[in-house]
């Protein structure tokens, strides 16, 4: 009878729990732009993936297969980052394969934690393992030297502030690895509805943020959503990205491209999304100062002439913006075009948060610009 009984109780918890799971995959929606959605008229934009890591370190596929993946994804660029001091073999990897543009640097082992170096010439010797010198030597190099994951697995330990280019600010890995009883109710749904699955892993990353705005009032630093993906591929090349305003269409010609979007990144030029809540072309945030136009990561010059900040969002799904200065909200709106006259100088970003039902907690940005500096000096 005990035995009847427990198996009984068992049954009926799980046919609780698979009418828990399946209204909120019922539930879920990926909101979509219309096809008629267009481009602001100045530039085109791209997007893509960074940090991935392949069986060239230890990641679980070669290049050309996370390529066709990334091609099914729609991503037009993905970077590769396998460890080493560098990693020569990831380097000679780049090449466009599956209409994907492949790019790659290295994950580099420092003493102060793991420093992603990108867009350098290979060195003739090995990186130091000292996280100032691996960074002068990268940008000697030409490249540019981001912190990755500063807050989890081999934290970063914070020094006095040098010219690191970025900082990541989201994580996939780490997301996945820390609080992992927030969504293993959801593991089934990697299944059915990896997007869901992937949403719920999302924390907070309010450390990060914080930091990132401290840091900027030092010296410009760069926000980067990271994939950081070793495993599941398919559903990570659509868990978050980079988007890049461009200048001119990407490049036919592999080099031409390749500096087209690391000259992007090295400056700043981008935005970052949660791609599995929704899609996010188009979005816009530049300083217009006369007929002088900055975009996101540039230094205007802050005197008597009026600054304004301009946002574009033009999304057709409820959202909103928030203006941050100096790490403190200045403005929040939920209009698709936002107006705001800068009469102070220091660090403006900008954060949109989606408003429509979807599992992503309120306090991840959906959208995360990088910063517009304005300065008296």
């Amino acid at each position: 009878m005990r035995r009847k009984k427990f198996w009984f109780i068992l049954l009926a918890l799980a046919v609780v729990y698979g009418v828990w799971l399946g209204f909120h995959i019922l539930q879920f929606e990926f909101y979509t732009l219309p096809e008629s959605a267009s481009l602001p008229e100045e530039s085109p934009e791209i997007k893509g993936v960074y940090h991935l890591h392949t069986k060239l370190s230890d990641g679980y596929k070669k290049p050309g297969q996370i390529a066709r993946l990334a091609s099914k994804a729609s991503m037009d660029f993905i970077i590769l980052t396998d460890h080493g001091n560098p990693n020569y073999g990831c380097l000679e990897s780049e090449g466009w394969k599956e209409g994907v543009l492949v790019l790659a640097g290295s994950e580099l082992s420092v003493n102060r934690g793991h420093l992603v170096g990108l867009g350098f010439d290979l060195p003739l010797t090995p990186l130091s393992r000292k996280a100032e010198e691996a960074t002068y030597h990268l940008n000697s190099l030409g490249g540019f030297a981001i912190i990755a994951h500063p807050y989890s697995k081999t934290s970063w330990s914070w020094g006095e502030f040098i010219d690191y280019s970025g900082m990541e600010i989201i994580n996939g890995d780490t997301m996945l690895r820390k609080k992992f009883y927030t969504w293993i109710p959801y593991l089934p749904a990697l299944l059915i509805k990896p997007r869901l699955f992937l949403l719920r892993t999302l924390n907070p990353p309010l450390e990060n943020l914080s930091k990132w705005d401290r840091l900027n009032q030092i010296h410009p630093l760069y926000g980067y959503y990271s994939s950081d993906a070793h495993i599941l591929y398919g559903p990570l090349l659509s868990f978050v990205s980079l988007h890049i305003p461009l200048q001119k269409p990407l490049s036919s010609e592999f080099r031409e491209a390749r500096a087209q979007v690391y000259k992007s990144l090295k400056r700043g030029a981008f935005y970052n999304v949660v791609e599995a809540a929704a899609e996010a072309r188009g979005f816009r945030f530049w300083a217009q100062k006369g007929e002088e136009r900055q975009r996101m990561g540039s230094t205007l010059f802050f005197s008597s002439s009026p600054v304004k900040l301009k946002i574009h969002a033009p999304f057709p799904f409820k959202q909103e913006t928030h203006l941050i200065h100096n790490g403190e909200t200045v403005l929040k709106s939920e209009k698709n075009k936002v107006v705001f006259p800068a009469e102070q100088p220091g660090v403006y970003r900008v954060e949109v948060y989606l408003k429509e039902p979807t599992p992503m907690g309120e306090r991840i940005p959906w959208i995360l610009s990088n910063p517009i500096f304005l300065t008296k000096d």
